[in-house]
């Protein structure tokens, strides 16, 4: 059944030699898991121009699934790829972008444009809960993907996007743009070759993990699909301080920040937000961006400085719970405390012959009594460079820098942190079978109950 899908009428469709309808597409919203991400893989007609999509020498047509603050950062592409249509749920922000980019299409639904011949590849910056759906229709529909970072809301969703991946041979860039930054690389690579001798201790920062909502009714604006908002999630009242990733700044009174990056129905908090960074650091700079720790638990020590919004801020009441530091133990041995003594954006390495700090931007090694620190060049872009490396793989059919496998063991990490912290004890975690040592209750939080028809 190489490359078939079932429409749906049970009839097969091969997607290899036949164009995916606007019908098939919209029907397949309430697909099973096994029809997403079952089957073989095979070559995609891109490699050969055909079926009316880029041939290596050609441009790069790029849609756009929401359109909101992160997208608009993500759009500028490189020479030789050109922005083609947007989809959002919400008409303002189409409206927006239509004046912004005439001859480009505009879709209220994003699975009426995944249909349109004139798309190569898409990039997705919707809310975490709308993430996994997008990925798995996009490729279905043979169109290469970047993902915004986390890649996931849970484990199970990572490894059906991996799945997806695989099957249909798309080209997937995860949005861990620090994966291309000068500082950051040369940081990684002088830590995997040994600058420092063996590492036995590396420190993160203490991310918080999600809170329940509890926002009450606004007027819902004019233009918004909030049902297909909420999406998998149970549906909820509008409200500015949910729709918004981090709500402009704005707090509750005791300080914690508000946005849907802050609630556990549609995010895994700053510890998948801020922590799908510094955690993709820390995989990187141990060899471990395939696999991950055995063992997560969490301290009974006081918590230190968390992160909120990139920066450091101190512990607000009550939310003890959701803030107590987390330790994880790798196979090698090597310890990762995520206890406030390193960066948001990446981490702090402890070896037999030194010590290093990796975050975003920057790099600094100590060893032999002296401090060695590299940022990176005036002017240089991460963001730009990560897309470049999508597109240029795109082209070349080459693995981009921060592919599949790699974006769902970052996302892993965190969703760890996270269920580490909800059961209140220590776990056994195996990195091949992507399950907990019997616990059925941690490993029922590998995923999440979906509201038909927005399942896998």
């Amino acid at each position: 059944m190489s490359g078939d899908i079932a429409n749906e009428t049970g009839e097969s469709i091969n997607m290899s030699t036949r164009k995916l309808s606007r019908r098939t597409i919209l029907k397949r919203a309430a697909g099973s898991f096994a029809a997403a991400v079952a089957g073989p893989m095979i070559l995609p007609s891109s490699v050969f121009g055909a079926e009316g999509r880029t041939a290596p020498n050609d441009r790069v047509r790029v849609a756009y699934i929401g359109v909101g603050r992160r997208s608009r950062q993500l759009m500028g592409l490189p020479e030789g790829a050109e922005i083609t249509a947007y989809a959002d749920l919400y008409q303002k922000r189409l409206d927006e972008m239509k004046a912004r980019n005439a001859s480009a299409k505009i879709f209220p639904d994003y699975r009426e444009m995944l249909a349109s011949d004139a798309i190569d590849a898409v990039v997705i910056a919707t809310p975490d809960h709308w993430h996994t759906l997008p990925v798995i229709h996009a490729c279905q529909a043979k169109k290469d993907v970047y993902i915004e970072k986390p890649m996931t809301l849970t484990v199970r969703e990572g490894r059906a996007i991996v799945d997806a991946v695989k099957k249909h041979n798309v080209i997937l860039q995860t949005g861990s743009q620090q994966r291309s930054g000068p500082a950051c690389q040369r940081g990684c690579k002088e830590l995997l070759e040994g600058c420092i001798g063996k590492i036995h201790t590396v420190h993160g920062a203490n991310y918080p993990s999600p809170w329940d909502c509890d926002l009450g009714e606004e007027t819902l604006p004019e233009g918004i699909n909030w049902d297909m908002w909420c999406g998998q999630t149970e549906p909820r009242a509008y409200h500015r301080d949910l729709f918004l990733p981090r709500a402009e700044g704005r707090t509750y009174p005791d300080g914690r920040p508000l946005g849907w990056i802050s609630y556990r129905p549609y995010s895994g908090g700053e510890m998948t937000g801020w922590g799908a960074h510094g955690l993709d650091i820390v995989q990187w700079a141990l060899g471990t961006s395939e696999t991950g720790p055995v063992e997560i638990w969490p301290e009974d020590t006081p918590a230190g400085p968390i992160i909120y919004f990139g920066k450091e801020s101190q512990p607000t009441p009550g939310m003890e719970p959701l803030i107590r530091p987390v330790t994880m133990k790798y196979a090698s041995g090597v310890v990762l405390k995520l206890d406030g003594k390193g960066p948001g954006g990446g981490a702090v390495f402890e070896g037999e012959g030194g010590s290093a700090m990796v975050d975003r931007g920057k790099y600094q090694l100590k060893r032999d009594g002296k401090t060695e620190s590299i940022a990176d060049p005036p002017g240089e872009d991460d963001t730009k460079a990560h897309l470049k490396n999508w597109i240029d793989c795109i082209r070349s059919r080459q693995q981009p820098i921060a592919y599949a496998e790699i974006g769902h063991r970052s996302a892993t990490m965190c969703h760890l942190g996270n269920i580490a912290r909800w059961t209140g004890r220590k776990l056994t975690w195996d990195p091949a079978k992507e399950e907990f040592a019997n616990d059925t209750e941690a490993n029922a939080l590998l995923s999440r109950p979906m509201r038909a028809p927005w399942n896998i």
